[in-house]
């Protein structure tokens, strides 16, 4: 299929609407089967549950053009898995994983023409998502839903290379201790607004969420994971239960364990041991991998030791290695890459 005449290598982080998207209706106690339709828009209730109490979750995946020329994602069964999750965390009816699989696949094909080349550096960014659409004025789940995916281009997230955040401990909190933390809600994103545009008017990248209960352990940021590296080349990742299960830290795990043979821990890590590290990483589906160069906690300053000016060494392997899977120049963990075309 001929490509649409789009500067790839000039894409931002940004919509830009394609052809079709995916659209199905839960109503009665079940979904419909589901259908590619033309038409961006969206007519629902003054009265709907996602607009009065915010009954909505969300993935987000990509699209790849691989070496060889295929169109692939990236372990699309562990976002149908989060969704699934995230759905009976809010009182959504779950949307099947395997049609959400499915779902994604025909929605990429329909947009075929929107997949960047490979080598530009772009992705097909690929957005599922469920809202409540029946009205609701009582405090109650909908009663209907609806599922949607949809596709925009997106240029590469680093444009002139990686270079080093500087992110500060926040005052707020994302999640509280046996809240919606673990799961991708659309209020969870909300509720950060505020605190990423008060960090980004001060000067900073980004927040660093310290655990709500003690505010003694490292959390993560609005929208990734963080991953550190201790001097001796340790690859350390937080664990909580109010933390995203990030499907790219997951895979890095993996990557560092098995493909690059470093020693891993998931544990609770004491904000006291971040001036220890060497590196520091955030990670999530957009960048992979975001370096981290110094940190600050009310005036105090972090900086890491590998990092300042780019990204640290163990970073950038991981970094290489992950995206390497992913664009088919290194050979994938099975069931790791699933093909479209």
């Amino acid at each position: 299929m001929e490509k649409k005449n789009i500067d790839w290598a000039n894409l931002g982080f940004s919509y830009v609407q394609t052809d079709k998207r995916y659209v199905s209706n839960y109503k009665d106690g079940a979904w419909d089967e589901g259908a590619l339709i033309s038409d961006a828009t969206v007519a629902i209730s003054e009265c709907a549950g996602v607009l009065q109490y915010a009954q909505t979750c969300f993935e987000g995946l990509k699209a790849y053009t691989t070496e060889d020329g295929h169109i692939v994602t990236f372990r699309p069964d562990l976002n149908a898995a989060r969704l699934h999750d995230s759905c009976e965390r809010l009182e959504i009816p779950v949307f099947p994983e395997d049609r959400f699989v499915e779902a994604v696949s025909e929605t990429v094909l329909a947009n075929e023409a929107y997949v960047p080349p490979y080598g530009s550096g772009a992705t097909l960014y690929i957005r599922p998502f469920i809202f409540g659409s029946s009205s609701v004025i009582g405090v109650a789940p909908a009663d209907e839903y609806q599922f949607r995916v949809f596709t925009t281009p997106v240029g590469p997230y680093f444009k002139g290379g990686a270079k080093p955040l500087t992110i500060r401990v926040s005052d707020f909190d994302r999640a509280a201790p046996h809240g919606t933390g673990h799961i991708k809600a659309g209020l969870n994103y909300a509720m950060s607004l505020y605190a990423i545009v008060d960090a980004h008017h001060k000067g900073f990248d980004e927040n660093m969420y310290l655990d709500p209960a003690t505010r003694t352990k490292v959390e993560e940021t609005g929208g990734a994971n963080f991953l550190f590296v201790t001097k001796d080349g340790k690859v350390v990742t937080p664990k909580s239960g109010s933390i995203l299960p990030s499907i790219t830290r997951r895979s890095l795990v993996t990557v560092a364990k098995d493909y690059l043979g470093l020693e891993v821990e998931e544990r609770e890590v004491l904000f006291d041991e971040v001036k220890d590290f060497a590196e520091c990483g955030l990670c999530g589906t957009a960048a992979v991998i975001s370096p981290v160069g110094k940190i600050v906690d009310h005036g105090n300053e972090i900086c890491l030791p590998s990092g300042m000016t780019e990204m640290g060494p163990v970073t950038k392997k991981l970094y290489e290695t992950l995206t390497g899977i992913q664009m088919g120049r290194i050979e994938a963990p099975k069931g790791w890459i699933h093909v479209i075309k």
